[in-house]
C-alpha cells in the first residue's frame, strides 16, 4: 500500500482499460497475430509525404504548442477560421478535455448504451452521471438521446456518425433536423472520426460556428496516423478557447504535427486509400456471406458482421478468430453483441480471415 493521496472519486473507481490491446494479448497468447484486424486502424497507411515529413531533423525541439500551421491547414481545409479549431492527442485526448471542462460530480451526460466507451471512461472519471439510451435497429437513435438529454438536463450527449461499433450511419442533414429537439443546455459531441469513410452526405452540414456542437475529428483512421495520436474538434471559438484552460499545450509533439500536416495536404493518396477500403469492407461482406453470416451495412473503415445467435456464440468465435491468430473484437453490449467486428485488411490479411473463419465457426457450433 502507497501513501499516495488519492481523491475520494479516484478510490472509488476501478482500475480499467476502455479497450484491452493487441500487444497485451499477444503477450498473453505468446505469439504475433497473423492479422491484426480488430482495431480499426488503417493499415494501408499515412501518406508517403507524412512518412517523410515525421523523419525530418529538429526533433529536439518541443511541438508549436499552438499547432498553428497545422490549425491553419485544417480551417481552410473545412472553410472555416483557425479559431475554431483545436488540435490534440486524438479525439480520446480531446474528449478528456472537452469532458474535464464540462463535466462535474454527478453532472448528468448521456449517450448510447454500448457506444465507444472511452467517453464513458472520462466522464466516470470526472465524477459525472452516465444516462444510456439503447440503439435502435442498430443505429444511435437520435430521438432519444435528445430526448433523454432533455429529461435528465444533460451538459453533453455523445453521437458518433458513422457509428462505432455497428458502422451505422446518419445522414448529416437529418442529424441537423434533429437538433432542434436538443435541449438549450446541452452541448452535442458529433464524433466523426470515420467520416472520411462514409458517404457524401454523412458530415453534419452546419456551420463551424454553431454553439450546440462540437464536431470531432482525427488522423488516425483514413489518414493512417493512428500511432501518431493526432486528432482535432470543431466548433465555436469560444468553447476552442476554453481548451487553453486545461489542455496539455505541449502534447502533441513535432513529427506528428508535420506528419498530419502533410497527410491533410495529400488528398490524392487519401482517394487511393479510400478506395482500398472500399474494396476491403466488399471482400470482408464476401467472406461473411460465404459462411452463412449476415454483413451490416458500414460507412466505416470497419464491417460488424451479426453471427445469428447470442452473446456467448459471438464471443467463441471471436475467440476462435483470436486462437488462430486473427485479432478482431466485439460490441460490449446487447444486442450488439451478437455480432463481432472486423477491420479493414489487407489481401493477405482477409486471406487469413478467410481461412480462419470456417474452422472457428465450428468450434463455436459445438459450444
Amino acid at each position: 500500500m502507497t501513501n499516495a493521496r488519492l481523491t475520494p472519486l479516484a478510490q472509488s473507481l476501478p482500475a480499467t482499460v476502455p479497450f484491452v490491446g493487441p500487444e497485451t494479448q499477444e503477450r498473453a497468447r505468446g505469439a504475433a497475430f497473423d492479422a491484426r484486424l480488430g482495431a480499426n486502424e488503417n493499415v494501408f497507411g499515412p501518406s508517403p509525404r507524412a512518412i517523410e515529413a515525421m523523419a525530418v531533423e529538429g526533433q529536439w525541439m518541443y511541438g508549436d504548442p499552438e499547432s498553428h500551421d497545422l490549425r491553419v491547414a485544417l480551417a481552410a481545409h473545412h472553410g472555416c477560421r483557425p479559431d475554431n479549431i483545436v488540435v490534440g492527442e486524438g479525439i480520446d485526448g480531446l474528449l478528456c478535455y472537452l469532458v474535464r471542462l464540462m463535466v462535474g460530480q454527478d453532472d448528468a451526460v448521456v449517450t448510447s448504451a454500448g457506444a465507444y466507451p472511452t467517453f464513458n471512461y472520462h466522464v466516470a472519471g470526472f465524477g459525472g452521471a452516465l444516462h444510456a439510451v439503447p440503439y435502435v435497429d442498430d443505429f444511435e437513435d437520435l430521438a432519444s438521446l435528445f430526448a433523454k438529454a432533455a429529461k435528465v438536463d444533460a451538459k453533453l450527449v455523445y453521437l458518433a456518425n458513422p457509428d462505432n461499433p455497428m458502422g451505422s450511419h446518419h445522414r448529416g442533414e437529418d442529424i441537423a433536423a434533429a437538433m432542434d429537439a436538443l435541449p438549450a443546455g446541452s452541448l452535442l459531441i458529433l464524433d466523426e472520426a470515420y467520416v472520411e469513410c462514409a458517404p457524401e452526405g454523412t458530415a453534419l452540414p452546419l456551420p463551424a460556428d454553431d454553439p450546440r456542437v462540437i464536431r470531432m475529428r482525427t488522423f488516425s483512421k483514413a489518414y493512417g496516423m493512428a500511432g501518431a495520436r493526432v486528432g482535432y474538434a470543431i466548433g465555436h471559438p469560444d468553447l476552442i478557447l476554453a481548451f487553453n484552460k486545461v489542455r496539455n499545450h505541449f502534447g502533441m509533439n513535432r513529427a506528428a504535427q508535420a506528419g498530419a500536416l502533410a497527410a491533410l495536404n495529400d488528398q490524392p493518396y487519401l482517394e487511393t486509400v479510400l478506395s482500398q477500403i472500399a474494396d476491403a469492407r466488399t471482400r470482408i461482406f464476401e467472406i461473411a456471406k460465404a459462411n452463412g453470416l449476415t454483413p451490416l451495412p458500414s460507412a466505416a473503415n470497419f464491417v460488424t458482421i451479426d453471427c445469428g445467435k447470442d452473446a456467448e456464440f459471438a464471443k467463441a468465435v471471436l475467440d476462435g478468430l483470436i486462437a488462430r491468430g486473427i485479432f478482431v473484437r466485439m460490441p460490449f453490449v446487447a444486442p450488439q453483441n451478437r455480432c463481432i467486428r472486423i477491420s479493414c485488411g489487407t489481401g493477405d490479411m482477409l486471406n487469413a480471415l478467410a481461412k480462419a473463419l470456417p474452422d472457428a465457426l465450428a468450434d463455436a457450433e459445438k459450444g
